[in-house]
């Protein structure tokens, strides 16, 4: 924490990396004390801003001269001689020819374990009932642990991988590129977040931006562990987002204009987008329209109309009898959102579901998705990989979500949001100092 702003911050502002000035403040706590200020940096530029800015440091580098990059290559094992780690093994991966790299440091570098669903499930946390069968990947697909298990083949420790960052809200993706295909949903604060029958999951309700731990945690208690949003197309012009670059080409492609066109009057596109591309959105003009719908594409009758019709008029009542009697905690949570300018511009004023001016309903099918591995390789503050007994493996270190962004688990059992990116930062640079000053 005490290294970030220089060794992370001002090391990929140099770069010419830059953020956009309001700070998103999520994971701030719900019941103990999360995150006191905000700390979700938007890279303005998104991911692919921030590559293409250090792939460019990297190629102006003083010895860059030296480097050899080489793709489509897929390292299975890592090299072992007298006990130290010499280089890595593997295949290419069009051909399928073997082939071998020595080097004196290897470092791991090949994120978590989230990218393969037998792997979540077999290390799914306790807290969290059975691994749900509809299951989706919102992890990158060469997150899959092959690099954690040639670690442990060459006798490093892996530590806490039951501990995981998925999300509550996933969909599936309208054009996958994988199997189970996922998309992280921002979940829309002022949408009412029901169960599989359609009751309200409580009592505590379900709104993000507090624990997002415990929202996974709520819906795998549930009986089906899979859950539904309720809301209208005022509510998700405002408030629908998704997570990463694909969904936010605004932000993405750096056009002020379009970006500022949708805080201000909706993002029409992608609320086009999923409506009619996502299999799991469904829009009506009335309540009873919706819910068949929604057992509809969930094709048995689980839905009930009375469940979903009592939680939206109780709702809808509620913020009808005015600001002063608004005794529900969802509202509660929402004004106190509101206090913050960088929530308020992306949160609607207590807007009733059931609005003529605010038409059509729209339901979410939300699922469990898989997303980041908080847990991983053992290391210690050096990065150098640690083995069963706490002592550095000759030749081998591990950074990023490959060591649990630090350490094996720097975060915890929740998340620092920041996002994730500064332990990766953190963790590389710490590995390229051990690596300079013990050589």
């Amino acid at each position: 924490v005490h290294r970030c702003t220089p060794d992370v911050y001002r090391w990929v502002r140099k770069a010419g990396v830059r953020f956009m000035p309001v700070i998103n403040w999520v994971e701030r706590g719900e019941f103990r004390p999360g995150n006191s200020l905000p700390r979700f940096h938007m890279v303005w530029g998104t991911g692919k801003e921030l590559t293409e800015r250090l792939i460019a440091a990297l190629h102006h580098h003083a010895n860059a001269g030296r480097l050899t990059l080489r793709f489509g290559q897929r390292v299975e094992h890592l090299l072992l001689q007298n006990g130290e780690v010499c280089g890595a093994q593997g295949v290419e991966e069009q051909s399928g020819i073997p082939f071998e790299a020595r080097a004196e440091q290897v470092v791991v570098a090949t994120g978590g374990i989230n990218g393969n669903l037998d792997l979540v499930r077999r290390h799914w946390h306790a807290d969290w009932n059975k691994p749900p069968t509809d299951l989706l990947n919102g992890s990158h697909r060469y997150a899959d642990g092959t690099m954690h298990q040639a670690v442990a083949d060459a006798g490093g420790n892996l530590t806490h991988l039951d501990k995981m960052w998925n999300y509550a809200a996933g969909v599936h993706h309208p054009r996958p590129r994988k199997p189970q295909h996922g998309l992280s949903l921002v979940p829309p604060r002022s949408a009412l977040w029901l169960n599989w029958r359609g009751e309200r999951i409580g009592p505590q309700p379900l709104v993000s931006g507090f624990d997002t731990r415990r929202l996974v945690t709520d819906i795998c208690a549930q009986e089906r562990p899979y859950s539904w949003q309720v809301l209208n197309r005022r509510i998700a012009l405002k408030e629908l987002a998704v997570s990463g670059a694909e969904f936010n080409p605004s932000i993405r492609d750096k056009k002020i204009f379009a970006f500022l066109r949708d805080i201000l009057f909706g993002n029409r596109w992608l609320v086009d987008e999923l409506t009619q591309h996502c299999q799991d959105f469904v829009t009506a003009a009335t309540l009873p329209e919706l819910v068949e719908k929604m057992n509809a594409l969930q094709g048995d009758a689980s839905v009930q109309l009375a469940a979903v019709a009592d939680a939206v008029e109780g709702y809808d009542a509620t913020i009808a009898r005015g600001r002063g009697l608004m005794n529900d905690e969802q509202l509660r949570r929402i004004a106190e959102l509101r206090q913050y300018r960088g929530d308020r511009v992306r949160l609607c004023k207590f807007q009733r579901i059931q609005d003529d001016k605010a038409l059509p309903l729209i339901a979410i099918r939300a699922f469990i998705t898989s997303r980041k591995s908080l847990g991983g390789i053992q290391t210690d503050l050096h990065s150098r990989v640690l083995n069963l007994a706490g002592q550095p493996i000759p030749g081998l270190y591990a950074v990023g979500e490959a060591a649990g962004f630090g350490g094996g688990g720097l975060h915890g059992l929740r998340a620092l949001e920041g996002t994730f990116l500064g332990g990766c930062i953190l963790s590389g640079r710490v590995a390229a100092k051990a690596i300079v000053d013990f050589v």
